[in-house]
């Protein structure tokens, strides 16, 4: 099974899916791959310009996608997938699509078999987990269950702040993934900072990017890890 799940799709100043670019690159290969991509999250965008979007970047670095809103058969799409890209935007919807187009098990039995890798961002690292329940979207739609492709053993906070902005005296993102862990006591969540992302493959996680990742767990104190971290007691 490999994974890449992205925290988040752009850097403030940067293009669309810039700085992720190289590592999408070097994690499909050389050879051209034709990812299947799921534009689901997309709400305000159409499918077809989200797809337009995505294509334009992974051209840039040698690959090429095709939306699966463009067959008339989806499990039939994933099943002669060769990579599959899940982008960005609403969970809620996504996961909603997911599961009306019946596309939950085709997709985990194909990455699970090692015959399909998995590119996500966003929404799309969230659909990997084993539930939706730590995305920061409102639940805009009912997502037909909140169970997702547990593809990993625990959960990712995408785009993870530390701190609310100034003059907010709203909930932090901790004080919201305290919520979780008190409902949901038995599971690792990751708060995968912007410009992060997990890498999965040959059995092992490790963390990309600059900067360190928060990893919570109920009775244990919040901590940081870096990238030069062990990070597979996540995946057991």
């Amino acid at each position: 099974m490999r994974l890449l799940l992205i925290s988040n799709s752009t850097m403030a100043g940067e293009e669309y899916l810039d700085y992720p670019k190289n590592n999408i690159k070097e994690f499909l290969g050389e050879k051209p791959v034709k990812a299947l991509f799921i534009p689901y999250a997309g709400v305000t965008v159409s499918f077809d310009d989200y797809e337009a979007k995505v294509k334009a970047k992974f051209n840039e670095v040698g690959h090429d996608v095709v939306s699966i809103h463009h067959f008339d058969d989806p499990v039939k799409a994933v099943e002669d997938a060769t990579a599959i890209v899940v982008g960005g935007g609403s969970t809620w919807n996504m996961l909603h699509l997911v599961h009306k187009n019946k596309l939950t098990e085709v997709i985990r039995r194909k990455v699970i078999s090692g015959n399909m890798p998995y590119i996500g961002w966003s929404a799309g690292s969230n659909l990997a987990c084993p539930t939706i329940k730590t995305t920061n979207d409102m639940p805009i739609i009912d997502p037909l269950g909140f169970d997702a492709l547990n593809l990993i053993p625990f959960q990712i906070n995408p785009h993870y702040l530390d701190k609310n902005p100034d003059g907010h005296g709203g909930e932090t993102r901790e004080d919201r993934i305290n919520e979780f862990m008190v409902v949901n006591p038995n599971i690792y969540i990751a708060g995968l900072r912007e410009g992060s992302m997990f890498l999965v493959e040959n059995g092992k996680i490790k963390l990309i990017g600059k900067h360190n990742c928060r990893i919570f767990k109920k009775d244990v104190k919040a901590y940081e890890l870096s990238p030069k971290d062990d990070f597979n007691f996540l995946l057991k």
